[in-house]
């Protein structure tokens, strides 16, 4: 009886020592996303609106280059941008049409990405659950946080083992936003049109 009360006291010590807090899982995290180039990303982007719904917007970046893919009422719309120029195909029209392009402040994942940085210091953090493939967390705006445009809360979720973010979710400007299915595995092709790629379909160019 003696040796098994050891041995659990020992397991409890084990698991205790082994548990990390919400503050050492998120500068893991951090830790992660900064060993990848700062100007490529991938991520799938949920937006939740009144009235209309969902909408999901898949976005390849790389540097000063963007493509977007999303789908809307069964039409298909792929976008390419880069710093003069837009091409924009619609699978309802089957056509590209061309359009010079005016780069704005706002444009790349990477400013996306900076819900995922300083967390730690401008949010209160608990763990709300914990799987074997996660860890879920719950982030509430501390009273020191004086950003205006920062989300009241935020729900995150690190991925055990890798320590890479699966997504987060908050609520700007009465507008749901995810943002969820990241990698950073993207490369200058992922995000430069082709014409090749697209035989038959008609290109209308608006330059």
């Amino acid at each position: 009886m003696k040796r098994i009360v050891i041995l659990l006291s020992a397991l409890v010590l084990s698991a205790v020592t082994f548990a990390q807090t919400p503050q050492e899982i998120i500068a893991n995290m951090e830790a992660e996303m900064e060993k990848y180039p700062g100007d490529a990303v991938i991520m799938t982007m949920d937006l939740k609106m009144p009235i209309l719904g969902t909408m999901s917007t898949r976005t390849w970046t790389v540097g000063n280059k963007i493509r977007m893919e999303g789908e809307a009422k069964g039409t298909k719309v792929i976008t390419w941008i880069d710093d003069n120029t837009q091409w924009t195909y619609n699978s309802k029209d089957n056509q590209i049409v061309i359009e010079k392009h005016q780069p704005s402040k706002d444009e790349g994942g990477q400013d996306d990405l900076k819900l995922f940085t300083g967390i730690t210091e401008g949010y209160d953090v608990t763990i709300t659950k914990e799987t074997e493939d996660a860890w879920y967390m719950l982030c509430k705006k501390s009273k020191a946080n004086t950003d205006k445009d920062a989300p009241k809360k935020m729900d995150l979720v690190v991925a055990k083992g890798t320590y890479m973010p699966v997504s987060i979710s908050a609520k700007l400007s009465g507008v749901g936003m995810t943002i969820r299915d990241i990698s950073f595995d993207v490369t200058e092709k992922d995000v430069t049109f082709d014409p090749d790629a697209y035989p038959g379909v008609q290109i209308v160019d608006k330059r």
